[in-house]
């Protein structure tokens, strides 16, 4: 167990979670000033030198503990979800990609792959989409329910029959008829529309129709670039619900594997078999989509790189536009870290050799990165890469990461953000993240939106 000393540092936070890249939380403490000795011999003592600035105490960090655990995260001293806005903010401030690259590599300590991945990833962005159109912003609306619930899954996700499913979508109809209003009212128009959960396909044919018609009804669809519907889940597709999606106006949907070996899924808690992945492709291509994402996950329980080699080799095959590889994180509230909360730093080895086929095999068959993210506790601390081809990005996808477009999420779990240009500023405003509360407390979210949302830009 390391005693681990931050010298005349009142906000840890980052500093922490900088060394959770190295040591797991079990072998080592943070004490205060009156809990350490200069004679400990697993004391570590950091920010001795008393700096002012935050990355040189982190390089500081880094080098001590690479130089004890043999460890170089590839991500270097960045611990932050969103590496491509920082690099995007380096290039308006440094000027040119060349002198980002230095400051990525000299500032942050980023590894050579990974400087690469980002520049090439930001100058895609850049080539294809551009900034945020003027009142433009991204939509979201979440269906908070899924048929089961999955081993990783740290999300809003309910198994609810269709009795409450109903109950929520009259709420949420509610919530779409005031903000369509208010939007129009504004003079905000949505660039992106993405519906997403949870499942949305766990909803009824029906259903479908009915959220799809007064989404149609109610907000201006005129000026849309792009409709996403997350049909995540293989066995909840069926021609009915794809054709309902097509007929109103739906262009993008994700059907999403995770893996194509069966035993994992069991493992992980889908209710679905690897045919009903090429089931899901067929019936979606005879609806008329050709635009689909489909989301891999690498680091799953007992899979070796031979098995994620093969659910790579099969979707390559399906052709979708997109596929999104995930790096496996053990989040807080998910039922993994229940049983194996270690398995993340465990995996590191694996899941590098699982990223590098996947960017190799896709690389081959004409996908490119677009976007990308990191989260905590992912294994290896490497990061998601969505991938696309045939100049097919999604824009959903490409803004929320970016952050600088407001985002109007509607329903349990929704987290508007509203953005401030001339400040470069994001404020929150938060939906509550269960669906009961979420009914009980429309009224509430309704206003939290007028007052800290639409009265807001209203007067930008």
């Amino acid at each position: 167990m390391y005693k681990i000393y931050l010298k005349n540092i009142e906000k840890i936070y980052e500093f922490v979670e900088l060394i959770k890249l190295f040591l797991p939380p079990e072998q080592f403490t943070v004490c205060s000033e009156n809990e350490f000795s200069e004679k400990d011999e697993e004391l570590l003592v950091f920010h001795e030198n008393d700096s002012e600035d935050k990355n040189t105490v982190k390089r500081n960090i880094f080098k001590k503990l690479s130089l004890l655990t043999g460890k170089q995260p590839p991500w270097g001293i960045l611990t932050g979800v969103r590496p491509v806005k920082l690099t995007g903010e380096l290039y308006r401030k440094l000027g040119s990609y060349e002198s980002v690259q230095r400051c990525l590599e000299e500032e942050y300590l980023v590894s050579a792959e990974k400087r690469e991945l980002l520049l090439d990833t930001l100058k895609y962005q850049r080539q294809v989409l551009g900034p945020p159109p003027e009142k433009g912003i991204a939509l979201y609306l979440g269906i908070p329910f899924c048929p089961t619930r999955c081993l990783y899954c740290s999300f809003t996700s309910n198994q609810k029959g269709p009795e409450e499913v109903e109950r929520y979508l009259e709420a949420l109809i509610t919530e779409i008829r005031f903000c369509g209003q208010r939007m129009k009212e504004t003079g905000l128009w949505p660039e992106s529309v993405y519906i997403g959960g949870g499942t949305p396909t766990t909803l009824q044919a029906e259903q479908l129709e009915r959220l799809m018609t007064e989404v149609e009804n109610h907000i201006d669809l005129s000026r849309t670039r792009e409709f996403t519907v997350e049909a995540g889940r293989p066995d909840t597709i069926t021609g009915e619900k794809l054709e309902v999606l097509k007929r109103h106006r739906v262009d993008r949907i994700s059907i999403n594997p995770q893996s194509m070996k069966k035993r994992t899924l069991e493992l992980i808690g889908r209710s679905h078999e690897p045919e009903d992945v090429l089931n899901a492709f067929q019936t979606a291509a005879e609806s008329g989509f050709s635009l689909i994402n489909a989301d891999v996950i690498a680091g799953l329980p007992e899979e070796t790189p031979e098995d994620f080699q093969n659910t790579m080799r099969i979707l390559i095959g399906l052709e979708p536009k997109n596929i999104t590889v995930h790096t496996l994180a053990v989040k807080r509230a998910s039922r993994l870290i229940d049983q194996d909360p270690d398995l993340h730093y465990r995996q590191a080895e694996t899941v590098s050799r699982m990223l590098e086929i996947s960017g190799r095999m896709l690389q081959a068959a004409g996908y490119r990165p677009y976007y990308l993210y990191r989260q905590k506790h992912m294994a290896g601390a490497f990061e998601n890469v969505g991938y696309c081809r045939e100049n097919t990005p999604c824009i959903y996808n490409i803004r929320i990461m970016e952050e600088q477009q407001t985002v109007i999420a509607l329903g349990a779990g929704g987290i508007s953000k509203v953005y401030f240009p001339a400040e470069n500023r994001l404020e929150r405003v938060p939906n509550v993240s269960n669906y009961e509360v979420y009914i009980d407390r429309l009224a509430e979210m309704l206003d939290r939106k007028e007052q800290k949302l639409f009265k807001e830009v209203s007067t930008c």
